[in-house]
């Protein structure tokens, strides 16, 4: 390079350098931030990340910065909360404050800020409120959604004894489960496991959450400024969203035309009636485009989360051959052999039901949570935090919790049940989040497991392929924790 060329870049590598320093004092003059460790130009903190586990880099952090720290990707500024009395000052008795949603770069492009996870104030509002009110109308925890349920788990005890006690991988049958009772919710109908459409969909589905957890993925996101300029996965991701939405559009069309206002057959039916209600209301959030973000995050997180809690939980029973003994002699006791499970069985089965807590408790699977972020300049305990602050509130920190849970890194039904066997809640057990931007499928998600894995253990004992010992149950752990691949037998009880 020409000493000209060398010089200008050298010029605008100081300009550069000078106007990161300078936004980054521009912070500490507004008010006190929380500590953390000195950001790079531009990159931030992301060398001090583990990309192979990230929530153990930001535990270890914890350590030296205590509860509350600033970290910055690249041009980014993120407080960590770490441990359950930060969590709950913030989420439960701040929680007005901290309700907004943090952005997500890779979904940001795709979503724009729509839909019901990643909508940002008073769309988010709307559209949550609407969608907790429908669910409950549908019998989220009543009668109806309980029935849909218990009609899938039939058919996945269906699915199994046509493996014949042979050894099979489960991922496939235990996605379709979830995903129909989404579609039932949804649409009001329910696929045949070998559909074409609905396999596609299914393919679409595992695919966008290999890509979320993908190290490419996390580059992007901890350095967004980039992205633009970089080819890569992300643009995969996005295009699988717009199939979903295609698809969810199709099946809205079909909707439209034979719409009864008065008698809602699903959800699309209610938010298309919610439509017509206030399409003179300047403010209303409900719109069409709206509706494809929202279905298609429904359809989403209701499916992979419950999928892969299935997949872990089958995994973890597999290696605790005495757990699964303790689980198929209540469920002798309580229910017997002919007889579909209920829910209502639940309030008799504490040690299935501290099973199904210690599953979601020890799979750990969405470890740094979704973000949220502060919706006015705060003064949270000594620090000041401006509007906009993206807020990472670590759910791995309390899930292993070692004075709520002993011997966090052991999986123990236990860590639910008191002396005398009764099942024992935990204020420390929050795989859905807390506060207002909790999950909105808690209940559902709940039910589900619970019915699943109750219907799977009365009909089958599950044998393992190889030594069950040497099966892996971590593995790399970004933004979800994914099962690993693994063959299991079910044979008929």
């Amino acid at each position: 390079m020409d000493p000209w060329g060398l010089t200008t870049a050298g010029l605008l590598a100081c300009v550069l350098l000078l106007i990161f320093f300078s936004l980054w004092s521009q912070e500490f003059k507004r008010g006190k931030l929380p500590p953390g460790p000195t950001p790079l130009p531009f990159i931030g903190n992301i060398l001090q990340l583990d990309f192979k586990n990230i929530p153990a880099s930001l535990s270890k952090l914890a350590e030296k910065y205590g509860p509350i720290y600033t970290l910055y990707f690249g041009m980014q500024r993120v407080v960590v909360l770490h441990g359950y009395s930060i969590m709950k000052e913030a989420l439960i008795d701040q929680g007005d404050a901290f309700n907004d949603r943090g952005i997500i770069p890779v979904l940001e492009d795709i979503h724009k800020g729509r839909g019901v996870v990643f909508g940002h104030g008073e769309r988010w509002k709307q559209l949550r409120r609407f969608s907790l009110m429908t669910l409950r109308n549908f019998g989220m925890g009543k009668r109806s959604i309980e029935e849909r349920i218990q009609e899938e788990a039939q058919c996945l005890v269906v699915e199994f004894r046509k493996t014949k006690g042979q050894a099979t991988d489960p991922t496939f049958i235990l996605g379709c489960a979830p995903c129909n009772v989404i579609c039932s919710i949804l649409f009001h109908n329910r696929f045949k496991y070998n559909d074409e459409k609905f396999l596609y969909l299914m393919k679409l589905l595992n695919e966008n959450f290999q890509l979320l957890n993908s190290p490419w993925s996390q580059l992007y996101n901890l350095l967004p400024a980039f992205r633009v300029y970089l080819p890569g996965k992300h643009k995969r991701l996005a295009r699988n969203v717009e199939e979903i939405q295609r698809f969810i559009l199709e099946k809205v069309k079909e909707h439209q035309k034979a719409l009864d206002p008065n008698n809602p057959q699903d959800y699309i039916d209610c938010y298309l009636s919610k439509m017509q209600q206030e399409k003179d209301n300047s403010h209303s959030e409900f719109d069409l485009e709206n509706l494809l973000v929202t279905g298609s995050n429904l359809f989403t997180a209701g499916t992979e989360t419950t999928s892969s809690t299935l997949r872990y939980g089958l995994l973890l029973i597999l290696k605790h051959p005495e757990v699964q003994a303790k689980i198929h002699e209540e469920i002798d006791r309580v229910i017997g052999h002919n007889r579909v499970p209920s829910i209502m069985d639940k309030q008799d089965m504490p040690y299935m039901d501290a099973v199904v807590h210690e599953v979601q408790r020890f799979i750990d699977l969405l470890p740094i949570n979704l973000p949220h972020a502060v919706n006015q300049d705060i003064q949270f305990q000594q620090y000041f935090l401006p509007k906009g602050t993206t807020i990472f509130p670590l759910l791995t920190p309390v899930l292993n919790d070692s004075k709520e849970f002993p011997n966090p890194d052991q999986f123990d039904p236990q860590h639910f049940l008191d002396m005398n066997g009764k099942f024992k809640k935990s204020d420390y057990f929050m795989p859905f989040s807390i506060g207002k931007r909790s999950c909105l499928g808690e209940g559902l998600a709940r039910m589900e497991l619970f019915l699943f894995f109750t219907t799977i253990l009365q009909n089958f004992s599950l044998k393992s392929v190889g030594d069950p010992n040497e099966f892996s149950i971590r593995t790399n752990r970004f933004r979800f924790s994914l099962p690993p691949y693994y063959q299991l037998c079910f044979l008929p009880r």
